[in-house]
């Protein structure tokens, strides 16, 4: 087979409205024109043999294993290439499943056409569909588990983060354009003057300045205390020399942590002597330069998500842990946690697999253990001193228990702080109660917080917590998209585009527009040549000046 033209499809386009993430081959299957898949001794038995999951293929038939049936029955390569490109981006963990292969009016000639979720692998997945069909033919060995892990490793390259992901799903369903570079946080929504941004969690109305002193935990927790939310006592040093001096004035337990730290790195809880301290500083220096002494607070660890000042999403943390059955090891335990199909590396599932870091070396020795310790029956065993979904906790949703109290001090708290997009943590005795001092404390506020355990929590109800982001972006009524005008045609198009803009221009409107002869916002000629392509038009969508568009 010869492939002659490889297409990607960006949006709506000639052959799906619905669909519109599209690979196009134009593919000439050579000698194998001659040879269906009824033709070739063996082919079906192989095809089943290297891909089995392809059963789940229906086709025409309508029905799991239709597509078996069509390859017995007899049909051309083309068809077998579609099928296994979509099945090799499935087992890599994507989401599709369309796909179509139609004649051409050359003999031998087809095109292909099937789904991506990402392009590079879409691109790829066809590539080595062609590759794999060509050996089955031939009866020669092909390895299809190293294609699966080089789309796997693709997916987890390109994929958005969870919170992305969720911000991404929400903007499409109302039919706001996004545009999201693959590795990228950040994300555009919107055309033009109404176009808006997103990184991570950070929109494009969250405060600097807020997202500074949120960085800050001592000077956001000196600005609650003024302000009489219950903090925990506590001071930041530098040296170690300024250490016995803080633990005298706080006294044991401690908490030790960095002063611009996130995911729990370099924290140390229930510190109760001061060689712990010592070690603890040293830890927390690892992470930043100046760290945070404060008093160690017990209880159930909170967090408290508010998008646009209002409380949308409450989680009970747990940190990561194993529950001994008596017979294995800590080592095994944690192995066969880590077999939870929910659980992967990083972000990329709803749970994170726990790694044996030097933080839970230090937690075991603290208790005199090892990974060769045997966890007796029953007993519970925690690996992290910190309950971040990150290192391998796990979370409840709990909204639905949460005390009117301590909804309205967390949106108070996000008030005073200034972010519109903030994780409360809050450690307390009971959540549906209100936390006065000696119920609880607040233990920061975190800008950019994660969306995973809200979405996708380990029990409870999941919360859609992208969808009052999108509100707060695209208030009710207000739009996303900007007026566009388009022409096509042989002659005269530049001068009707020319003319169309300024009319457009007169009726009060800031264009931007796209000719032969180059690109023009508010009759400002920003880039010359033929600029007639969906770059160009692009450029001018992304435009936070321009109000109307029009496009030759």
């Amino acid at each position: 087979m010869y492939l002659l033209e490889t297409r990607v499809m960006r949006g709506p386009n000639t052959w799906s409205g619905y669909r519109q993430n599209i690979i196009i081959l134009k593919l000439d299957l050579l000698d194998l024109e001659e040879l269906p898949t009824n033709k070739i001794p063996g082919f079906c038995d192989r095809l089943r043999a290297a891909l089995p999951t392809l059963y789940r293929h229906e086709c025409s038939e309508h029905r799991p294993g239709g597509f078996f049936d069509r390859v017995i029955a007899g049909t051309w390569m083309g068809h077998v290439v579609e099928h296994v490109a979509i099945e090799l981006q499935m087992l890599a963990g994507m989401d599709v499943g369309f796909g179509r292969t139609r004649s051409t009016k050359q003999k031998r000639v087809y095109y292909i056409l099937f789904e991506y979720e990402f392009e590079e692998a879409g691109l790829y997945a066809a590539e080595a569909a062609i590759r794999f069909v060509e050996a089955i033919a031939r009866n020669e060995p092909y390895d299809v588990e190293e294609d699966i892990r080089i789309l796997k490793r693709i997916r987890k390259q390109e994929a958005p983060g969870p919170s992305t992901a969720a911000l991404i799903a929400e903007a499409k369903s109302r039919k706001i354009p996004v545009h999201y570079s693959p590795g990228d946080s950040m994300v555009t929504y919107g055309q033009g003057v109404n176009r808006r941004r997103t990184s991570a969690t950070m929109a494009s109305t969250t405060s600097g300045l807020a997202m500074e002193l949120a960085s800050d935990k001592d000077q956001t927790k000196r600005l609650l205390s003024r302000l009489g939310f219950p903090v925990a006592a506590g001071t930041v040093i530098k040296t170690e020399d300024e250490l016995p001096e803080a633990v005298q004035r706080i006294g044991f337990p401690l908490v030790i942590k960095p002063l611009n730290g996130n995911h729990g790195r370099g924290v140390t809880i229930n510190i109760q002597n001061p060689e712990e301290a010592r070690l603890a500083f040293v830890y927390a220096k690892t992470v930043s330069p100046y760290v945070l002494v404060e008093a160690f607070i017990s209880g159930m660890d909170y967090r408290f998500l508010v998008i646009n000042y209002k409380v949308i999403a409450v989680a009970k943390r747990t940190p990561a842990m194993v529950i001994g059955d008596g017979y294995a090891t800590i080592g095994q335990l944690i192995d066969k946690t880590n077999e939870d199909p929910r659980r992967g590396e990083g972000h990329e599932n709803a749970l994170t697999k726990i790694v044996v870091d030097e933080a839970t070396e230090r937690l075991l020795a603290k208790s005199g253990l090892t990974l060769q310790h045997v966890v007796p029956l029953g007993q519970v065993l925690f690996l992290k001193e910190t309950a971040n979904l990150s290192t391998g906790g796990t979370a409840r949703d709990v909204t639905d228990l949460v005390h009117p109290y301590n909804i309205t001090m967390a949106e108070r708290i996000a008030r005073a702080v200034g972010l519109d997009i903030c994780g409360i943590d809050i450690m307390a005795k009971d959540i549906n109660i209100p936390i006065l001092p000696d119920i609880g404390v607040v233990l920061e506020v975190n800008a950019c917080p994660g969306f995973r355990m809200h979405v996708s929590p380990s029990g409870g109800f999941p919360k859609n917590v992208a969808a009052p982001v999108i509100d707060m972006l695209y208030p009710k009524g207000s739009p996303s998209r900007i007026p566009i005008v388009a022409i096509t045609g042989t002659n005269g198009k530049t001068t009707t585009t020319r003319i169309i803009a300024h009319l457009v221009k007169q009726a009060g409107f800031n264009v931007g527009y796209t000719t032969t002869d180059g690109i023009y916002t508010r009759d400002t000629l920003i880039r010359a040549g033929d600029c007639t392509g969906p770059k160009s038009s692009r450029m001018i969508l992304s435009d936070p000046t321009v109000d109307f568009a029009v496009f030759e």
